[in-house]
């Protein structure tokens, strides 16, 4: 029974494919949760950090922009501390501690925060410095004294009074030097009302800072004409707007800057800032909310697929509990898949069929082995007493009697003897090279006696080379039943006939014969034991019925095939299908 399920129902891909997808489903729904809590986590403690390191670094990059040493850095580092929680140490660039906001010295790791330069400031944390990665707040020369910030604030506040008088209201505001600046107008606007309200005035250096412009326009100049760079002029906005290429003036201010604001800043220092009395910052830890959720969700996809297992397994078991149902019962299984289990209940089924069959065949195999074996016992029997209550002479008429039915009787136990070895496999043939024509000749001439006696006549037929390789006693006996069993069936005056012919495979000896045929529904068992035609069982045609059972197994140990033809009244033939070269059982 070949397989007839779809490879896409087979029991074990439905297995994998489950099991795949319940892992698949687990794996991905908790790495899923797992990234969603842990980057929600891991961006709120990211978020205080850098909210708290970002403080910090601000509010030092202030104290260095407008101290030139770190003397009293002291106080702002522990009030940055109680700010935000957090151990605040400061130190040169060789290590040594400039303030601390903590008692006892701790051991400082081996990187650091950030470096504290208001000169080179990095600009993720304190974007304002732009690409000069100079602090705004660091002023230096450009600091304006008391009086001139006074005489400035007068001037702002005058003009911002003028300009909300024309409908533009702005904000007067101090800039890290001191100089007031007007916040919230309209350049275009601005511009317009420039002379009257006095922007003009408020936008002249003043002495302090044309001192410091001054000098800062020098240093530059020096370092374009070095660069082979034009001589420029700076307003009080840093911008030089008659220079050609930015690019070299642009490196040379920020240089020139740093050069001028050097003596009155403070100097680079390392920043670490550590965990309350010291330690490191602790590490990533899971939240009671997030672990609950992780475990909310582990144990859901838990469920999911007990639940999904579960389903399956039902679904798989139910077919194999009505299967064994089945077998206990004694009755076909239902088939209502094509997967494995559906396969196993069909080949159940064929079985318990065969086992139905093969029980009524030893039945009806007993009862005829019974019926064949009593005929002759009961003809003898009578027959010797007969004889012995003198109703009968012992003469040469009974004892040739009793010779026939005990011919016969060695007849059927020979058939039957031979039929129980190919049962078990032990039908032994013993093959040589010989000529099947050869063979059909010799057959011929053996049933040439009683197929005269019977008044058919017997021929040979044969064409081509008809040599192969078998059992010479055994294949002429399946020549000689099949002969005998044609001249029993042939009426006086038909024929029979032994057609031998070879093809490069295979050699056919064919025997036919025109006498009474066998009716359509009755062909399929010929073959069959004890089977006759004649349902009276009469042995008015002789034989036992294991003639054509012994020929089929016989030709089937040799490798080969043997069907049947027939027509009623017309005549049968039996055709023999043997391999060229020896396929059966050796000896």
């Amino acid at each position: 029974m070949t397989r007839s399920f779809p490879r896409r129902r087979s029991l074990v891909v439905r297995l994998t494919a489950v099991s795949l997808l319940i892992a698949l489903a687990s794996i991905a729904a908790t790495a899923w949760l797992a990234v969603q809590t842990t980057t929600r986590a891991i961006q709120q403690e990211q978020g205080q950090a850098l909210s708290g390191d970002a403080t910090i670094y601000t509010e030092l990059l202030g104290f260095a922009a407008a101290n030139h040493t770190w003397d009293q850095v002291g106080p702002r580092l522990k009030a940055l501390s109680e700010q935000t929680g957090r151990r605040v140490v400061l130190t040169t660039l060789d290590r040594h501690v400039l303030g601390d906001s903590g008692g006892t010295p701790v051991t400082l790791p081996v990187k650091a925060t950030a470096s504290v330069d208001p000169l080179h400031v990095d600009p993720v944390l304190l974007p304002q410095a732009g690409t000069s990665g100079i602090d705004p707040r660091a002023v230096g020369p450009f600091k304006l004294p008391p009086s001139e910030r006074e005489e400035l604030t007068t001037l702002a506040t005058k003009a911002a009074a003028c300009l909300a008088m024309v409908g533009l209201p702005g904000q007067v505001r101090d800039s890290p030097s001191g100089r007031p600046q007007l916040a919230g107008l309209d350049p275009l606007s601005a511009r317009y009302f420039a002379g009257k309200c006095l922007l003009f005035d408020l936008a002249e250096p003043t002495p302090t800072e044309r001192t410091a412009l001054a000098a800062l326009n020098e240093a530059v100049n020096r370092c374009l004409q070095s660069q082979g760079g034009g001589e420029v002029k700076l307003d009080l906005d840093l911008q030089a707007r008659d220079a050609g290429d930015q690019r070299p003036l642009q490196g040379c201010l920020d240089s020139a800057r740093r050069e001028q604001l050097t003596p009155y800043v403070a100097p680079p220092a390392l920043l670490f800032t550590l965990g309350p009395g010291g330690s490191p910052l602790p590490t990533f830890t899971l939240s009671r909310e997030n672990l609950a959720r992780i475990l909310a969700v582990t144990g859901g996809v838990l469920l999911l697929a007990v639940a999904l297992t579960a389903l399956v397994a039902r679904r798989l078991s139910r077919p194999l509990r009505a299967l064994t149902e089945a077998a206990q019962q004694d009755r076909p299984a239902p088939v209502k898949s094509r997967d494995e289990v559906g396969y196993l209940a069909a080949a159940f089924n064929d079985l318990t069929a065969r086992r139905e069959r093969i029980e009524e065949q030893r039945k009806a195999m007993v009862s005829d082995i019974a019926h064949e074996l009593r005929n002759p016992l009961n003809v003898i029997r009578g027959r010797l007493e007969a004889a012995e209550d003198g109703h009968l002479p012992f003469d040469r008429a009974l004892s040739a009697s009793l010779l026939e039915e005990t011919v016969l009787l060695q007849h059927i136990v020979d058939d039957l003897q031979d039929l129980a070895a190919a049962d078990a496999g032990q039908l032994r043939l013993h093959p040589e090279p010989l000529d099947a024509a050869e063979l059909a000749g010799h057959v011929a001439a053996a049933h040439a006696d009683r197929a005269a006696a019977a008044g058919v006549t017997l021929a040979v037929a044969t064409a081509g080379d008809c040599a192969l390789e078998a059992d010479p006693v055994r294949l002429r006996q399946v020549v000689g039943n099949l002969v005998t069993n044609a001249v029993r069936h042939t009426p006086p005056g038909g024929r029979v006939t032994i057609r031998v012919s070879s093809t490069v495979d295979e050699v056919t000896l064919a025997v036919a014969d025109t006498g009474t045929g066998i009716a359509a529904e009755d062909l399929p068992h010929v073959f069959d034991r004890f089977w006759r035609a004649e349902k009276s069982r009469s042995r008015q045609t002789g034989g036992s019925g294991l003639g054509l059972a012994i020929v089929r197994h016989l030709v089937q140990a040799h490798g080969g095939t043997v069907t049947a033809e027939s027509e009623v009244d017309t005549g049968s033939t039996f055709t023999v299908r043997l391999p060229v070269g020896y396929r059966g059982r050796p000896a």
